[in-house]
């Protein structure tokens, strides 16, 4: 279990904003119990995962916690997990209540087709987990979930009014370009994040992931169709409109753990990083107690981002990654994690500056340039992986 930690209120600094921006993105753990139990699942480590079942602050006491900390504030809420569509009870009474609000659901799509055509209808964008494609996916998941997933996209598709999202977790070295350029023809966008594990990063594994990625970045730039793969799209937007990276996420990580992100537990804790929940000196504030101080995830000088090649546009990528390196210390981490996720950002952006992004932007159909510059669908992912 998380073990509680106390946070005096001397230590809560009234001068600085909690929130940097006009956006703020509530990403609600709705409960923590899952269906399935995915072999890399994160919120396995500190007995986190399936420890607290159900949401047990009110929507009342979310509303009040609203009004006294964001007022004025542009509210949108990702229905996260466990598994979210495991307390949909909750997520009609969210919606009923903060009318205002945009809603995104994160989910393993096993359980899509029981959702309720209401909750469907208000979702501005659903985010699938898979892992590539169907033996990677039932790999790590169980067998049959990826057909099952897929039978589930396309029983709710004609449901949503919102877009749909493949979340890749890249953890094999086995999963090839065909299987994520199949992913791009079922779903609306492809977002991919590097996996978060030690055992991902063996050096035959990174040059497999090298090789999918240059093909990913051609097939992007020299395509006929636009190529709805958010870690380019957000590549190719840092690079040829910086500002935006800015009136997202105050130029900090694009992941908003620093700026404009808060992870609500079901127990109303909150914390800036979904990844590091087990972490009790990142205890960020309390729906309950009504509380909440500035993101303890900041840029730290033992963080060598800024010398690095891809600063410009990668911006720290993950807070995890680095603080864990970094700040907590940990050596392991650092070279099985942290270092060759770094390497791969690098080469996928020196793949992304070999066909000139600027030049391609200012050529690119008006249609293109549009969803570059400010997809929706930027607001519920990482942009990076």
């Amino acid at each position: 279990m998380v073990k509680p930690v106390m946070i005096s209120m001397c230590e809560i600094k009234n001068d600085e904003p909690v929130i940097v921006g006009t956006r703020v993105e509530l990403q609600l753990l709705t409960t923590l119990k899952c269906n399935l139990r995915c072999s890399y699942c994160v919120l396995g480590v500190g007995d986190i995962l399936n420890s607290q079942k159900h949401a047990s602050y009110t929507v009342d006491q979310l509303k009040a916690f609203i009004g006294t900390h964001l007022a004025g504030k542009e509210i949108y809420i990702s229905l996260y997990g466990g598994e979210p569509t495991l307390n949909t009870r909750f997520i009609l009474e969210l919606m009923d209540k903060l009318p205002l609000s945009r809603f995104n659901l994160q989910t393993n799509g096993t359980l899509l087709d029981r959702v309720p055509e209401k909750i469907l209808a208000r979702l501005s964008n659903v985010m699938v987990s898979l892992d590539g494609g169907k033996e990677v996916t039932d790999g790590y998941r169980g067998g049959g979930v990826y057909d099952k997933v897929m039978r589930n996209v396309e029983k709710v598709r004609h449901n949503l009014s919102g877009t749909l999202t493949a979340r890749v977790t890249w953890w094999s070295g086995e999963t090839s370009f065909e299987e994520l350029d199949e992913l791009t023809r079922t779903f609306d966008y492809l977002y991919f994040q590097f996996a978060q594990d030690e055992g991902a990063y063996g050096p035959e594994s990174v040059e497999k992931k090298k090789q999918v990625l240059s093909r990913l970045v051609e097939r992007f730039f020299l395509g006929r169709e636009f190529y709805p793969v958010v870690p380019l799209m957000g590549t190719v937007r840092n690079k040829v409109l910086p500002s935006r990276m800015y009136e997202s996420a105050a130029g900090l990580s694009q992941c908003r753990v620093s700026t404009n992100l808060l992870n609500i537990m079901p127990d109303g804790k909150i914390y800036p990083c979904p990844d590091m929940m087990y972490l009790p000196e990142l205890l960020q504030g309390d729906v309950v107690a009504n509380w909440v101080r500035k993101s303890p995830l900041q840029p730290h000088p033992d963080m060598p981002c800024e010398g690095c090649s891809a600063f410009h546009f990668c911006r720290r990528n993950c807070m995890k990654n680095m603080h864990l390196a970094y700040v907590k210390g940990n050596d392991n981490w650092k070279k099985n994690v942290t270092e060759p996720t770094c390497d791969l950002i690098r080469f996928m952006g020196e793949e992304v500056d070999r066909y000139h992004p600027d030049l391609w932007f200012a050529k690119a159909p008006l249609s293109y340039r549009n969803k570059i510059a400010g997809a929706e669908v930027y607001e519920y992912c990482e942009v990076m992986p």
